[in-house]
């Protein structure tokens, strides 16, 4: 299971993502070598391709950090509910 502050990067990353490259995408499309007589070229083509590729990934990422995160809560509860359970005491190796 992912920590809270594993989990915290992997959103970040996710959101760093999607914050850069649509920008960067941009920049390409309004760069002179993305076309030539009207027609894309092979330098709009290959970032494009890197672009949507580092889009996935950092969609996946920062998907894997919210489901981290959310199974992280639940453990914490489910700690909580078990100390709680056992009188105010933390079981110790199952004691």
């Amino acid at each position: 299971m992912l920590t809270r502050r594993w989990s915290a990067f992997l959103i970040a990353v996710g959101v760093w993502s999607w914050l850069i490259w649509p920008r960067f995408g941009v920049a390409i499309w309004k760069d002179d070598r993305s076309f030539a007589d009207g027609s894309p070229t092979s330098f709009l083509w290959v970032h494009a391709l890197l672009i949507a590729a580092s889009l996935v990934i950092g969609t996946t990422v920062g998907l894997l950090g919210v489901r981290g995160w959310r199974a992280a809560r639940g453990a914490i509860s489910t700690s909580d509910d078990s100390v709680a359970a056992a009188g105010g005491r933390r079981k110790i190796d199952g004691s």
